[in-house]
């Protein structure tokens, strides 16, 4: 039996990553509370959600590398850095604040 249960949250992109997002900056989303699997959506279901519900645009390597987020893309949760939070793995709570922004610049 799954959970119709859903959290609202704010999702920003900023340094370019915008871009794959159809040029907006901040999203207003919601998401179910829980995956298929019964478990509580983290932040690593939310990037692969992410990618196949709101990403218009089809260069996904630009933020994804090998399924995690790339490499110089800053993750911050509630304005923390998600490293402090346990990164892909941090359970997604009402309200949350999830920015990535890209520290490459291109040349």
């Amino acid at each position: 039996m799954t959970s119709e249960a859903m959290i609202s949250l704010t999702v920003e992109f900023s340094g370019g990553l915008e871009m794959l997002f159809s040029d907006e900056r901040k999203h207003r989303i919601e998401v179910p509370a829980q995956d298929d699997k019964g478990n509580a959506v983290t932040v690593g279901w939310l990037v692969d959600y992410l990618c196949e519900e709101l990403m218009k645009d089809t260069r996904k390597e630009m933020f994804l590398l090998d399924g995690h987020v790339r490499p110089g893309i800053l993750v911050l949760i509630n304005d923390a850095d998600w490293e402090l939070e346990g990164e892909a793995t941090y359970a997604l709570q009402p309200n949350d604040n999830i920015l990535f922004v890209s520290t490459l610049h291109g040349g």
